[in-house]
């Protein structure tokens, strides 16, 4: 693996001096919750080598670790389908960046609020150069379908379901989307870096559409 220059890998640290081209480059990766962000940025990673960043599998991985203090909160706001504060969100994203040694990155929901993204913009711009937003748009029920079916094949293989993946967690989290997240991507789009994709039909059309937008990044 190519090693990046400390500059770029240390940027929180120290943001970067006139003339240096640290900036990490990220796609954020926005849609409901089922709108197949993962399964797109699975493909995505392995054709074009991207770094995939989940915000939701980063919290749910911290509330997991005995040692953090923020792992209760942040299991309250996750069972709830509340947002969890953008400062812990930031953080652990920050670390996984800095963390990979490498400069491309997929950022999956996130930001899911103006708070996210006022946040966002105000500790990570001079390292991360937003390049564009793909937007994997699609309808509740076929959400709600695809999530509660992951559910199932999830039991069947005797595996632990997501906390939040119940018809009654599912409307809180489509509600908080609708509310919080769209008037987000509404603001995308008037900035001219949105890039939709409808994501109803099957994986493979998806994609060939979304490969577009990383053909050209």
């Amino acid at each position: 693996m190519r090693l990046l220059p400390s500059f770029v890998v240390n940027c929180f640290q120290r943001p970067p001096a006139a003339g240096e081209a640290a900036k990490f480059r990220v796609v954020f990766v926005l849609g409901g919750p089922g709108s197949g962000k993962g399964t797109m940025c699975g493909r995505i990673v392995e054709k074009y080598g991207w770094v995939h960043l989940s915000a939701g599998d980063l919290l749910r991985a911290e509330r997991k670790d005995p040692s953090s203090k923020d792992g209760e909160l942040i299991n309250e706001y996750i069972r709830e389908g509340k947002i969890v504060p953008v400062e812990i969100t930031l953080t652990l994203l920050k670390r996984a960046m800095e963390g990979s040694g490498k400069r491309d990155f997929l950022v999956d929901g996130f930001p899911r609020n103006l708070d996210n993204l006022d946040g966002w913009l105000g500790s990570m711009t001079e390292c991360a150069e937003v390049v564009n937003v793909l937007y994997l748009e699609t309808t509740e029920q076929v959400m709600q379908d695809r999530i509660l079916k992951r559910a199932a094949e999830t039991l069947a293989a005797g595996g632990a379901t997501r906390a939040d993946d119940n018809v009654e967690a599912i409307q809180k989290r489509f509600k908080t989307y609708l509310e919080s997240t769209l008037p987000i991507i509404d603001r995308f789009r008037q900035q001219g870096i949105l890039f939709t994709v409808d994501s109803t039909p099957d994986p493979d059309r998806v994609f060939a559409n979304l490969s577009q937008l990383f053909d050209s990044l």
